[in-house]
């Protein structure tokens, strides 16, 4: 019978959110909440008109077989137990598209560890697309005639 070795500067490199908490049990993070977080964090971003801005194709698939949450983004996680996260974005033209690529990046980073305690060692961001935010929208919402309005 071999006996496992603890190494006790092990501990010390996980987070724990209390110490009440390891006496409880184990606290894990789904993958698909980080997704969520991280599609949050990068919609706060101004410049940002979508985040999943994917092709046709994958826009649909993503869209079947997906949370809303996990859309265009993906979360996987290190062995070291940081996160490697891809997200891809649609932004609005005219802003500066490396720039905005950052502010993403750091925004994204600051959620991840503030939430969950954890780094996030790669955060890629794809840009998939750019658009003109329409102006018409405004327009529309204030012509349309709803039930009350004869």
């Amino acid at each position: 019978m071999t006996k496992k070795k603890t190494n006790p500067d092990s501990e010390d490199s996980i987070p724990t959110f209390s110490e009440e908490s390891g006496s409880l049990g184990t606290i894990r993070i789904n993958h698909s909440v980080v997704a969520g977080i991280v599609r949050l964090a990068t919609q706060s971003v101004k410049g940002v008109i979508n985040v999943g801005g994917a092709g046709v194709v994958e826009g649909l698939t993503d869209f079947f077989a997906k949370k809303e949450s996990e859309r265009g983004v993906s979360v996987s996680e290190q062995e070291d137990g940081t996160y490697k996260i891809e997200v891809r974005v649609v932004l609005r033209f005219g802003v500066d598209l490396a720039k905005t690529g950052a502010i993403i990046q750091e925004a994204i980073r600051d959620q991840i560890l503030s939430m969950t305690g954890n780094h996030a060692s790669v955060i890629d961001v794809v840009i998939d697309d750019i658009k003109q935010e329409s102006l018409d929208r405004d327009e529309d919402e204030d012509t349309w005639s709803g039930p009350d309005s004869d």
